[in-house]
């Protein structure tokens, strides 16, 4: 990355993998602020039913919030799902349609189905509204990902995750 370029980093992946706190371990290491889709949904949409509407409008709100950000001079962290090839294309356009050299990073995050599981169901006060039944949903819609990407494993805690964070960032 070169002293002017600014980084565009996308967490994907199922729900209740730990998008969020990869993310967030990633916006610590870049000093990027990061922005979520679970945040923006319920900023755009009172009551949200998730149709396909409704998603192109989040994500379309996420990354105008993201080139905004980047072209203002911050690195940014989206955090969804992406569960769709579209999405993560879309991504990719903001940020070589950027008025600044902008490096673009995608991290998968992945988690063994049992953790996902037990993680669902001990979720208080998250602004996610997905349980189990929507981690299986995706599960069979999600679009492989087949450009350029990091893997986070999220299923052995913070620590290795965080690792892998560090050893990517």
């Amino acid at each position: 990355m070169t002293a002017a370029s600014r980084t565009l980093a996308v967490t994907c992946g199922l729900p209740g993998v730990g998008k969020t706190t990869v993310a967030e371990a990633v916006a610590d290491r870049i000093d990027g602020v990061l922005y979520r889709t679970d945040v923006v949904r319920k900023e755009l949409l009172s009551e949200p039913e998730y149709t396909p509407e409704e998603t192109r409008r989040v994500y379309e709100g996420l990354l105008a919030r993201g080139r905004h950000t980047v072209e203002g001079g911050r690195n940014v962290v989206l955090d969804g799902t992406f569960s769709e090839r579209q999405y993560r294309e879309m991504a990719r356009q903001t940020a070589a349609d950027a008025d600044v050299t902008v490096d673009f990073r995608l991290v998968k995050v992945e988690c063994a189905e049992p953790v996902v599981r037990d993680r669902i169901r001990a979720r208080t006060d998250d602004e996610s509204d997905a349980d189990f039944d929507v981690y299986l949903l995706h599960k069979d819609s999600f679009d492989p990902v087949e450009c350029e990407h990091v893997i986070v494993d999220n299923s052995d805690g913070l620590e290795s995750t965080r690792r892998q964070v560090a050893e990517n960032f």
